[in-house]
């Protein structure tokens, strides 16, 4: 059975606030939509001045992840460890293919998509966290279903 984290309200509050300022910052200031796979796609396969923002968006994702975890209790990242890494990036293409497919990823359907009351980000948030749940019981249970 897989250990469960603790739930962290506060954390958890304060990471979604963040995100959903970035996401009403970026379209406030550019009118562009906070969709981290597709800025990803772009500023990697785009090109011309759509591209400066976008690597300035993706650096400033870099940098924050980097002052918080030089700036903030280092106990509260503590990495998991034990994962083989042809898993991880078996795992990685998975979801890649899978914003591709989806034509986005959770952020930008689950934050910027329904905030603008697309149907198609709700279908696709609803089976994102329709799989997620799944995918959370099976992993969390399947020894019990097992043995």
């Amino acid at each position: 059975m897989i250990e469960a984290t603790p739930f962290t309200p506060w954390a958890a509050l304060t990471g979604g606030a963040l995100i959903g300022l970035s996401a009403v910052l970026l379209m406030a200031s550019l009118g562009r939509i906070a969709g981290v796979s597709g800025i990803l796609g772009q500023a990697a396969f785009g090109g011309g001045p759509e591209r400066t923002w976008r690597m300035s968006f993706l650096a400033g994702l870099l940098v924050a992840a980097w002052a918080t975890f030089r700036f903030v209790e280092p106990a509260w990242f503590a990495p998991r460890t034990g994962y083989p890494i042809a898993l991880l990036l078996v795992g990685g293409l998975l979801v890649g293919y899978g914003t591709a497919l989806g034509s986005g990823c959770t952020s930008g359907h689950g934050v910027c998509g329904l905030a603008r009351l697309s149907p198609r980000s709700l279908a696709a948030t609803l089976v994102f966290m329709g799989f997620g749940v799944v995918t959370a019981i099976v992993l969390r249970h399947a020894g019990a279903w097992l043995s």
